[in-house]
């Protein structure tokens, strides 16, 4: 989920220079095809995540993910042959990097038992405007008028979703709202190990890294899924890859200004599983928020566009 929006915004800022295919972004609608897969499995995660609550804690969620993601990008490895890619001089930044990603996925699983699947996407969308806050401090990048308007418009979004004064801000909203504030982190130490790292080599440490984590955390003592719940556990292991993968191609295939609109479309989807699966509202306010926070985060990849050509 997050993990694939920051390897894939990275990868569009002309950050990863190790990585395996070579990009040819004239080809919309092979954009299109990898972008509906990348939708369908973070629905899928989402899903899954919401189906586990009440089995497992979200330690337990996250020490499976991992495992399964370790297993499955050590496969590719070995079978590839391409092991050598996993070696890296800067495991501090991976373990800060991961410190951070592990911490947001926590909470977003954690807030996806208590609001909305439509609410918990349309506030994860904000990550990049907590990027785009902090990037100049962090990464060097210069305030413009441009940033500071879009930035605005962004919290303008977020403060129609969450309406804070007409209906009760809870646990849920704050947790989503944090998760997206540590994703952005990820993003910004991303695109700095996108510069000399791999896309196999990030997704190794960091698959690694966090099974050690909720490990630890728990002791070495993850719940047991009861076998009803396995295969949910199992989406969630393929979900996050599959939506980093297809992600990450989509970008492969056309410019950024393409695919995200493609990707604004999870909200209106996961607003519809959640009608359909859990009786959820549509509520007009989290579309409208939600829209706003989309066209503060375009305009950015826009203009951003602009200047690289």
């Amino acid at each position: 989920m997050s993990e694939a929006q920051a390897r894939a915004r990275a990868e569009t800022t002309g950050d990863e220079t190790q990585s395996a295919l070579p990009a040819d972004t004239g080809q919309p609608l092979y954009a299109a095809a990898w972008m509906f897969l990348a939708l369908l499995s973070f629905s899928a995660m989402a899903v899954a995540g919401r189906e586990l609550v009440g089995h497992l804690d979200t330690f337990s969620i996250m020490f499976y993910r991992s495992l399964i993601g370790f297993a499955v990008v050590a496969s590719v490895l070995a079978v590839t042959g391409k092991f050598g890619q996993v070696k890296t001089r800067r495991i501090g930044t991976h373990f800060w990097r991961n410190v951070a990603h592990f911490t947001g996925q926590n909470l977003w699983f954690f807030a996806v038992g208590y609001i909305t699947l439509a609410q918990l996407f349309a506030l994860e969308f904000t990550s990049p405007i907590w990027v785009a806050l902090a990037a100049p401090f962090f990464l060097g990048e210069r305030f413009t008028g441009w940033r500071i308007g879009t930035t605005i418009a962004g919290f303008i979004g977020v403060l129609i979703v969450v309406r804070p004064g007409v209906t009760e801000v809870g646990i849920g909203e704050v947790t989503a709202l944090a998760s997206s504030v540590c994703f952005a982190s990820n993003i910004m130490i991303t695109k700095s190990l996108s510069r000399t790292e791999t896309t196999l080599g990030i997704v190794f440490w960091m698959t690694l890294m966090q099974a050690v984590m909720a490990g630890v955390i728990l002791l070495g003592q993850p719940i047991v899924p009861d076998w009803q719940v396995v295969p949910w556990v199992v989406v969630v292991g393929f979900g996050g890859l599959s939506a980093h993968f297809s992600l990450a191609r989509a970008f492969r295939h056309a410019d950024a200004s393409v695919v995200a609109p493609m990707d604004f479309l999870r909200l209106p989807l996961i607003a519809f599983v959640g009608a359909l699966a859990y009786a959820e509202a549509l509520d007009p306010y989290v579309f409208i928020g939600g829209a706003i926070v989309f066209f503060s985060n375009y305009v950015n990849v826009w203009r951003a566009g602009r200047k690289a050509a």
